[in-house]
């Protein structure tokens, strides 16, 4: 076997328990072979528990020792480290006793016999296969932990900023509904996922949701699921996002634009915790936690009847109100140089500087974008960049730019609204119903005026 089957790039450490002597010989000297396997041997049970300390990556066990059953030296092994694979090695093959010991927690039953060679060699390559796919899991959830660390997320030493961090460590310590307030692109979602990967929660799934983009037609399929063949075009089940969040988290972006008619439903559903598929009676119950996001005053949508009251108070929680980047004092040269920093990192370059020059030019710009803006400025800067300081030129404000070009220009009224029409929807990703509200219009008439142009 290649040098390549090693458990974390290192030497695997295999135990071998059989009494018989030649039968024992004879399995270390085929596991000795591979200078990737450590292999060490005992004749009976009380010699493996006197090592048992050392910790070995694999056990082979044969199932009839002098000393113990080899289900009862299974059992002491999975209380000891549960960690350890084990590998029942038996003379006769007994269907029940082996499907008894894989329930135990034996990886696999082997019979002594002309192949045990090469099916325990195959049975330490799976267990090794498996180690390997389960540190990749673990290093790859400690990625997801460490990209969304506290330090990392909430970055700046503004008093507002300070309090953000203090309300999410509270977040993290208690199973109560977040609402995470702030314009667009004060980094909510982001907000959210830290307290998420920072709770007992991490482990299970975060599932967020645009409410402004879901159809009102489809909400009730969005969040319940439904059966196959409950309706047209239905030709599978699928789960709705209150099962999928089940024992994670389910983040509500933009809530207030919940279909007004789909929102006792969802109140239903959050104070029973309980939903029904579409086309089924079968109760399902789920637990998860519920955070939800809003630009807008949500008392406002309430009051202006969007929002239903008894929803707002089933969801309003612990609130935390992301700041506007205008308003965080020195936070916007902080931000700009983490995000200069990381870039570069990120991309193998050489670090970069700003001139005074382009600190002004960002300290005097109010930031419409906020955070998600000032990150694609200064990624956008450091690709035009042309040596290792930023210059004013390099610092690309477009929505500041693209206004007064467009001010500057001698159009009709008509032209004018389209092209502020076309600057939104760019801004907005063609999100038409976001669109209409930031411009105060019904969505009909920006379907018109698209129309028209």
């Amino acid at each position: 076997m290649s040098n390549e089957k090693t458990m974390q790039d290192e030497q695997v450490t295999i135990f071998v328990v059989e009494d018989n002597e030649w039968y024992n010989r004879l399995l270390v000297h085929h596991l000795d072979i591979d200078p990737g396997y450590v292999v060490k041997s005992f004749l009976n049970g009380k010699e493996l528990l006197a090592h048992l300390h050392e910790r070995p990556d694999i056990i082979t066990l044969d199932y009839r020792l002098p000393d113990t059953k080899g289900s009862d030296l299974l059992r002491q092994i999975r209380e000891f480290d549960d960690g350890i694979e084990v590998i029942i090695v038996s003379e006769q093959e007994d269907v029940q006793t082996a499907v008894d010991l894989l329930h135990e927690g034996a990886f696999d039953y082997l019979v002594k016999n002309e192949e045990i060679r090469q099916r325990l060699h195959n049975a330490i390559h799976k267990i090794e296969k498996s180690a390997r796919l389960k540190k990749r899991i673990s290093v790859l959830e400690q990625e997801v932990i460490t990209k969304y660390d506290f330090e990392k997320v909430v970055v700046g030493n503004s008093p507002a900023m300070k309090k953000v961090l203090q309300l999410m460590g509270k977040a993290v310590a208690n199973n109560i509904t977040v609402t995470v307030t702030g314009e667009t692109g004060t980094g909510k979602e982001v907000i959210a996922k830290a307290i998420h990967f920072h709770s007992p929660r991490r482990d299970k799934p975060f599932v967020a949701v645009n409410m402004s983009a879901v159809p009102s037609e489809l909400f009730e399929s969005e969040f319940f699921g439904f059966e196959k063949g409950s309706f047209t075009g239905a030709t599978v089940r699928r789960i709705g996002k209150l099962e999928e969040a089940h024992g994670g988290t389910l983040f509500l972006d933009e809530i207030a634009d919940t279909d007004i008619n789909f929102q006792p439903k969802l109140l239903r559903a959050l104070q029973e915790r309980e939903i029904s598929r579409i086309g089924s009676n079968e109760i399902i119950k789920f637990d998860c936690r519920i955070i939800v996001a809003s630009n807008r005053n949500l008392q406002n949508e309430v009051k202006n009847g969007t929002l239903r009251r008894d929803l707002y108070y089933r969801l309003f929680g612990l609130q935390i109100d992301l700041p506007p980047l205008r308003e965080r004092q020195n936070d916007v040269l902080i931000l700009a140089r983490h995000f200069m920093d990381a870039y570069c990192q990120e991309n193998h370059l050489s670090g970069k500087l700003l001139s005074e020059e382009a600190k002004n030019r960002i300290l005097s710009y109010p930031w419409p974008g906020n955070v998600r803006e000032l990150k694609s400025v200064i990624e956008l800067a450091i690709v035009m960049s042309s040596g290792d300081t930023l210059t004013a030129s390099d610092i690309m404000l477009s929505h500041s730019d693209l206004m007064a070009d467009i001010l500057s220009d001698e159009m009709t009224l008509k032209e004018y609204e389209k092209t502020i029409l076309k600057f939104y929807l760019s801004k907005y990703s063609d999100n038409i119903k976001l669109v209409a509200k930031k411009l105060g219009i019904g969505q009909a008439t920006v379907y018109r005026m698209l129309k028209e142009m």
